[in-house]
């Protein structure tokens, strides 16, 4: 399974390529779709473009996107979004049109609140734990870890030469991960190369302009498809074993 991580945190300044408004979300879906995602991650945006939970935000965007995709779509649940943990509880409970799924990232305060929040409306959790945070032993204690819908494995490490060991020392303090299927998944510049090490693993991954800007040459991406269909080659290749 690839996933395409539509937007993130970013903004106008990030180049018009990143689609902040429920309409071009919805066309830039519809693209990497086209392309092969299998499942989208988007971060809502408030009229001044920042990352919202407001139902005001969170039900135009789901509806548009629905309205020209079929495959499950997800949000953030991230702090930075709404920083009061009481309050993000309460964003959560307010939706009208429920999200697929939700991301969850373990070492915040009140991850376990929104969590269950989320599971309580019958909305998939996707447990995000963050290498070099406390999340992988904060999941590893949790009485929700068995019931989260999978698990992000999240490699904030964004050097290119070190981004595939953070990825592997993560994988080893999730250990069962609750038995939960994991998504490997890098940023920036570990962006390719954990994508590649989720192929050779035959972990599922995600891609898009949340995580890179970047093609791997370096050349500037155009598109969540573009960015999609790049990254599907790069996972196949990433498990064709090496010539002898």
């Amino acid at each position: 399974m690839v996933q395409v991580c539509l937007n993130g945190a970013r903004g106008a300044g990030d180049g018009a390529a990143v689609p902040l408004s429920p309409g071009s979300m919805a066309a830039s879906a519809v693209e990497a779709v086209a392309a092969g995602a299998s499942d989208i991650h988007v971060h809502p945006k408030s009229p001044c473009g920042h990352d919202t939970l407001s139902p005001k935000a969170v039900t135009p965007t789901i509806e548009a996107i629905r309205a020209r995709v079929g495959v499950p779509v997800g949000v953030t649940t991230g702090a930075w979004a709404e920083p009061d943990p009481a309050a993000r509880v309460a964003r959560v409970r307010s939706w009208t049109v429920l999200p697929d799924h939700a991301s969850v990232n373990w070492h915040e305060p009140g991850a376990e609140e929104v969590a269950a929040a989320l599971i309580d409306r019958g909305i998939g959790v996707e447990a995000g734990i963050w290498s070099g945070t406390e999340g992988a032993a904060r999941f590893a204690v949790s009485p929700l870890g068995p019931r989260v819908l999978r698990v992000l494995a999240e490699v904030v490490d964004t050097s290119a030469d070190t981004a595939e060991d953070s990825a592997r020392a993560l994988l080893t303090d999730l250990g069962g991960a609750h038995g939960r299927p994991v998504l490997l998944h890098g940023m920036e510049g570990g962006t390719w190369p954990v994508l590649r090490l989720a192929g050779r693993l035959g972990l599922a991954t995600r891609i898009g302009l949340e995580d890179t800007l970047l093609l791997p040459d370096g050349e500037r991406a155009v598109s969540n498809g573009q960015l999609v269909a790049e990254g599907l080659l790069q996972h196949r290749l990433g498990r064709e074993p090496c010539p002898s």
